[in-house]
């Protein structure tokens, strides 16, 4: 047998999808065998992982503040330890530029100017089967070069070529998170975690490719909350190059440090990962979520104002980005900012010019503060964060030297939350609501990356939004204008805001309101947005994930 089709078993490796086109290309036998090796070797630790987060969370909202470890203080006061230095291809990293990997978006990446893609397999692409199976045919077609192709609308061609193999940026591939399920592929009869699918694949098929061009295989890690679920990809990593015969260390990760619990422990996971670490990013949407996540329930103190006044320069969130330049020059690890959400508009000149004037405010704070790149989602964005990098670092290709020893670390600092200026207003209620709506219609139809309003959404920007709107109701939180926001005014408003949809045929608003009913309005809070919406997301084949597949997860 050297093909695998849906329902189909072997060797406990079971798929459930309507095949599609070239997937066989994808899921060998070999490959599924390799991946079938990373499950079983840690799936039950895996388990075991996200339980302590739900027992993690349960103690914050008991009032047990996140602190510094005691256990760990030998591994921060040791001043002798380095991670890994940079690999090939990730000496220079001053523009990044994200986004999913489907075949227009990967030709468009690599040509943009950037130094690296963030080939995003998580936060701005939906799971898919097409999506996760394209998007691996179109990393390998790439690198093959095989992938260029003309496209055709309103009678007009255009070509998508890729430039010549010395302009192309290093990929870097982001693996979905710990939590998602891949309900398409069942291992011994169980899910298997959608980022060792993504990770597994990728690896199998193309580190050896990757090698022969002078690079290797590296990783961006999501969601990660603490240094142990670091250990657990560090131990994926040390078995994927012993199965594969690949010298240790060929792997590189940069950790997003984009939960609240992670900010405490950033010496002790590069320290976990250090012979695979290349550094940290600074992943400030899904920061702002985990932090109304866990702190939800704690009252006044922990209610943040509207989405677009939590800005970087609020005092909790500069205490992190300083603190994890810090933690990362100390070990000779990168330090890369986060993503601006505005998006250039083109046909708007005035929206144009302020997406371009906030973006560069946003990546002169960042250079300013040691960051040694920093993220962008739209080609048209490259040339400002290049600029403005090119600025402060000019010939070097980095500031690792800067060791940002004038910053005390301050875990006190991180959940000053109090320190927060600003009000709630109807209008951010109101912008909530809508982008939440929209963003989830859009994933329902395969598009995780949307613009909106001129700022690009992904899945972390809406789970602020909706979670904004559950702790604003149980705090009986209060507008600019004394208006008490209750579960009854968010229902009205979302009647309002639904009706003034632009309806399309095909559209999925009908399940994205009820899915965005679950998430903000109900008693219970669903850890993210993305677990209910898999549950009732359909595929090519309109098959739905099971109940028992996604409590597995």
């Amino acid at each position: 047998m050297n093909s695998f089709t849906d329902n189909f078993t072997i060797n406990g490796i079971t798929l459930t999808a309507q095949p599609i086109c070239r997937q066989n290309e994808v899921l060998t036998p070999d490959a599924l065998a390799f991946v079938a090796k990373l499950h079983r070797a840690t799936a039950e630790r895996r388990q075991e992982l996200l339980q302590a987060r739900r027992d993690r969370r349960g103690q914050i909202a008991k009032g047990q503040d996140p602190r510094f470890l005691k256990e760990t203080e030998e591994i921060r006061n040791d001043p002798n330890w380095r991670v890994a230095p940079p690999a090939p291809g990730l000496e220079d990293r001053r523009v990044e530029i994200t986004g999913p990997v489907d075949k227009k978006m990967t030709i468009n990446a690599l040509n943009s100017g950037a130094k690296v893609w963030l080939a995003d397999m998580e936060d701005s692409s939906t799971p898919t089967w097409r999506n996760v199976i394209q998007g691996q045919l179109n990393l390998t077609d790439a690198m093959e070069r095989r992938i260029d192709f003309t496209s055709t609308s309103d009678g007009r061609s255009k070509e998508y070529k890729l430039r010549p193999a010395e302009e192309l940026p290093t990929i870097v591939v982001r693996p979905r998170g710990w939590h998602l399920p891949e309900k398409h592929l069942l291992i011994d009869g169980v899910p298997i975690a959608g980022g060792i699918v993504d990770f597994g694949l990728y690896f199998f098929h193309n580190a050896r490719r990757l090698l022969a061009q002078g690079k290797g295989p590296y990783f961006y890690l999501p969601k990660i909350e603490n240094r142990l679920e670091a250990r657990l990809w560090n131990d994926i990593f040390i078995l994927a190059q012993d199965f594969l015969d690949i010298p240790q260390g060929t792997i590189r990760a940069t950790v997003l440090i984009e939960t609240i619990t992670a900010a405490f422990e950033m010496e002790e996971i590069l320290y976990e990962l250090r012979d695979h670490a290349a550094g940290l990013n600074a992943g400030r949407w899904d920061y702002i979520f985990s932090l109304i996540k866990n702190f939800r329930t704690r009252g006044p103190r922990f209610v943040l104002p509207d989405r677009a006044q939590v800005t970087m320069t609020q005092p909790f969130m500069r205490a992190y980005t300083e603190q994890l330049v810090r933690a990362c020059h100390k070990r000779g690890a990168m330090a890369i900012g986060g993503m601006a959400a505005a998006v250039p508009n083109r046909k708007d000149e005035v929206a144009n010019a302020n997406a371009l004037e906030k973006v560069r405010a946003d990546k002169t704070r960042e250079a300013n503060d040691g960051f040694d790149g920093s993220w962008v989602a739209h080609p048209d964005l490259v040339p400002v964060c290049r600029e403005v990098f090119d600025g402060v670092l000019g010939e070097r290709r980095n500031q690792l030297d800067r060791l940002r020893e004038d910053v005390i670390p301050d875990d006190r600092a991180l959940i000053n939350v109090a320190a927060t200026e600003g009000t709630i207003t109807e209008t951010g209620i109101r912008n909530n609501i809508e982008v939440g709506i929209r963003y989830i219609e859009s994933w329902l139809r395969g598009n995780g990356a949307v613009a909106i309003h001129n700022l690009m959404e992904d899945a972390a920007t809406a789970e602020i939004s909706r979670s904004q709107l559950w702790q604003w109701i149980y705090a009986h939180a209060i507008t600019d204008h004394g208006e008490i926001i209750t579960r009854q005014w968010v229902e009205d408003l979302l009647d309002e805001e639904f009706a003034k949809l632009e309806r399309f045929d095909g559209d999925r608003f009908t399940d994205a309101r009820d899915i965005f009913e679950e998430v903000t309005l109900s008693d219970q809070f669903p850890t993210f947005l993305t677990l209910p919406a898999y549950a009732r997301f359909l595929t090519e084949a309109r098959e739905e994930a099971s109940e028992e597949e996604l409590s597995a997860a």
